[in-house]
């Protein structure tokens, strides 16, 4: 990455990731072209069928880990919390990543999406956190209900959005927010934090379609550099941000909500291409999320690590896999 002096709170922008852009209604855009959301009956049914899922077996649901070694400040490590929740730490900086403590993302829980696994550890259990980064506000990435515990809990914290999420942070009184565009960069203690792009799009009630934008993030140390894909199809960004911003030693990215395909492919990526996204990250190690969790989608809960297993097997030139348990820990 270059070298560039930053103030902490102050974005600077690279010259080589361009803003995102908004279309003549106001909405923001993807990167590469829009692709189809699916026909409107593939959309009912698949809502109907989320609705249904506090009956459904969590058969298939990711593997708790046993205990939780004592946390070291000091080690460059992660822990997958579940779904798409790490806790990072890096440089003795601790972040979470779009931290969802809830059992059903919703806006009308308990209807929707029901929660398989429970959070590898409990808000209580965490370390000090320095800052949250949030990578679009659909809810089981923008949780309000577990930010404004963390934000009580950590008043000190910052928590890191993309451009036009902070008002909704706000009104819940979380006011220690920072809004950055695709390219933006900010410093907050040892770390440089990127905001970049992401194939996806926003949404969190009626009418408001991609009036929020959302992104992919890069965290730098001195000798470390880690990517949180958050939620995205695969699209050409990832070798964008590999060949300027990479090799990166650990990349975590979604492998699961892939079908129905018509309705998903514009939106969430299979397994073989969240492999391919590592590939072009240019990334020395991958560790799979967005799985195994929530029964958000059409796949069995099992089937996207299976797959991404089996992808790591046919591919010759391929990052190392750090695939982790729920609860699990393990440096990078």
């Amino acid at each position: 990455m270059p070298q560039t002096t930053l103030t902490p709170n102050k974005p600077t922008k690279l010259d080589f990731i361009a803003a995102a852009q908004k279309d003549e209604q106001g909405r923001y855009q993807n990167l590469d072209e829009e692709a189809s959301h699916g026909s409107l009956w593939t959309r009912l049914g698949f809502f109907a069928r989320r609705i249904a899922t506090p009956f459904r077996s969590s058969e298939g649901a990711a593997p708790i880990y046993p205990a939780s070694e004592p946390y070291a400040l000091n080690e460059d490590s992660v822990q997958w919390i579940g779904h798409s929740t790490l806790l990072v730490s890096m440089q003795g900086t601790n972040f979470l990543t779009d931290p969802i403590w809830s059992n059903t993302p919703s806006p009308v829980p308990p209807l929707g999406p029901s929660r398989f696994v429970q959070p590898g550890i409990t808000i209580k259990q965490l370390p000090d956190i320095d800052f949250v980064l949030i990578s679009h506000n659909h809810y089981d990435h923008l949780d309000l209900p577990s930010l404004i515990r963390l934000s009580l809990r950590f008043p000190e914290a910052t928590f890191i959005v993309p451009s036009d999420n902070a008002a909704l942070l706000k009104k819940h009184n979380i006011n220690n927010v920072l809004e950055l565009n695709w390219g933006e960069q900010i410093q907050q203690g040892m770390l440089t934090i990127t905001a970049l792009p992401a194939q996806h799009w926003s949404k969190r009630g009626i009418g408001d379609t991609r009036q929020a934008l959302w992104s992919s993030w890069a965290v730098s140390s001195a000798n470390k550099r880690f990517y949180f894909g958050g939620d995205s199809a695969y699209f050409s960004g990832y070798s964008l941000i590999g060949e300027t911003l990479g090799p990166f030693d650990l990349v975590a990215l979604p492998i699961g909500a892939y079908q129905p395909r018509a309705m998903m492919a514009s939106s969430h990526m299979n397994p073989e291409e969240a492999l391919q996204a590592g590939i072009d990250l240019k990334a020395s190690k991958i560790l799979p999320i967005h799985y195994g969790t929530f029964d958000l989608s059409d796949e069995p809960l099992d089937e996207p690590l299976i797959r991404f297993e089996a992808a790591l097997q046919s591919t010759t030139s391929k990052p190392n896999p750090l695939i982790l348990q729920i609860g699990e820990r393990q440096a990078f």
